[in-house]
């Protein structure tokens, strides 16, 4: 999918990884940049499961299937190192707390299999069991951390730990407290009270998409951060996908210049031509009756021009000339005086 790809390009640069994790991981102290980050393969970080391969002809081969994370960094503090994951998601995923959980161990599993070669190929001095199961009684493993990055305009109403996902019913209270539990790492853009945990673009991705929905607010936001006037392109990919506004990715083309786009420019321009919420969203409301925005708009923009006359305006619509003319007067738009 076209934002899967987007939001995975937008986080592998360093920089912005290394804002997440000390916004989120660190509670906003700056304690990593990106020169403590090094790449991983996403996929050798998990867990390998066998399964047979369906519908080839060739049933009872078995072969290795990988879980994959979106992006995933080994992150050095200090002398020590963490693993940390990051996945984005737009849609609510009910078995994320299990699927978070399979990311961890893999890369558990990961680091315990390079480990097994290492005690195995120097085995002098080993007790029985060290040998046996190559795990020295000094071996450690890194931490591994997955911060789930939730972009939907509907609440997280999933579960956030395993015990969520668990039915506990007739399980005697004592036995349910010896059932392990995994906590997931939920971060709800839309619902964040404070940005000011971060120091890169980030803050201006999340920020846009917690006000989206708030044609004032974003108005105010965008015009009094000086940021939104140079941001990097992939940045403004990124606002325009996730806050789900088709007319700032039509737009885009035209304010940008040298590799930076002025979204305060495309903002306001979309806001004078009288494209409120409803139109930032992609959404047809109100006077529109139920008829597509972008495709009205595109109707006035033609009539003003003098590609269409006003009554092939009208007839585009289906509504009649006098109307045309009075949501074109509401919108902004010019009505030329035919001769």
């Amino acid at each position: 999918m076209k934002k899967d790809l987007l939001s995975k390009e937008f986080y592998s640069d360093d920089s912005r990884f290394a804002d997440i994790i000390n916004g989120i991981g660190c509670m906003g102290e700056q304690v990593v940049s990106d020169t403590d980050l090094s790449d991983m393969d996403t996929q050798t970080g998990v867990w390998r499961i066998p399964q047979f391969i369906r519908n080839t002809g060739r049933s009872g081969r078995k072969r290795d299937s990988f879980r994959v994370r979106d992006l995933v960094r080994k992150t050095a503090f200090g002398m020590n190192f963490a693993i940390i994951g990051i996945e984005n998601q737009d849609m609510i995923d009910y078995s994320m707390p299990l699927r978070s959980l399979s990311y961890d161990t893999g890369e558990y599993e990961r680091q315990a299999a390079k480990i097994r070669r290492s005690v195995r190929k120097n085995s002098s001095g080993l007790s029985g069991g060290e040998y046996l199961y190559g795990f020295q009684k000094d071996s450690r493993l890194y931490p591994v951390a997955t911060f789930i990055l939730y972009y939907g305009e509907e609440p997280w109403d999933g579960a956030l730990d395993l015990h969520g996902m668990l039915n506990f019913e007739g399980i005697p209270e004592s036995l349910r407290a010896m059932v392990s539990n995994y906590r997931i790492n939920l971060i709800d853009i839309r619902r964040l009270k404070d940005t000011s945990m971060f120091h890169t673009d980030v803050k201006q991705v999340f920020d846009f998409i917690r006000f989206s929905k708030d044609p004032e607010a974003l108005r105010e936001l965008v015009l009094g951060d000086a940021s939104y006037k140079e941001l990097e392109e992939d940045t403004y990919d990124m606002i325009a996908q996730y806050s789900k506004s088709e007319e700032l990715v039509e737009v885009k083309d035209y304010h940008k210049k040298d590799g930076v786009v002025d979204m305060c420019e495309a903002l306001t321009k979309l806001i004078e031509n009288g494209k409120s919420e409803g139109r930032l969203e992609g959404r047809a409301e109100g006077r529109l009756e139920g008829r597509s925005e972008g495709k009205a708009f595109e109707v006035y923009e033609s009539v003003q021009e003098g590609d269409y006359s006003i009554e092939r305006g009208a007839q585009k619509l289906g509504i009649s000339i006098e109307e045309l003319e009075n949501r074109m007067t509401e919108a902004g738009y010019k009505i030329p005086v035919e001769a």
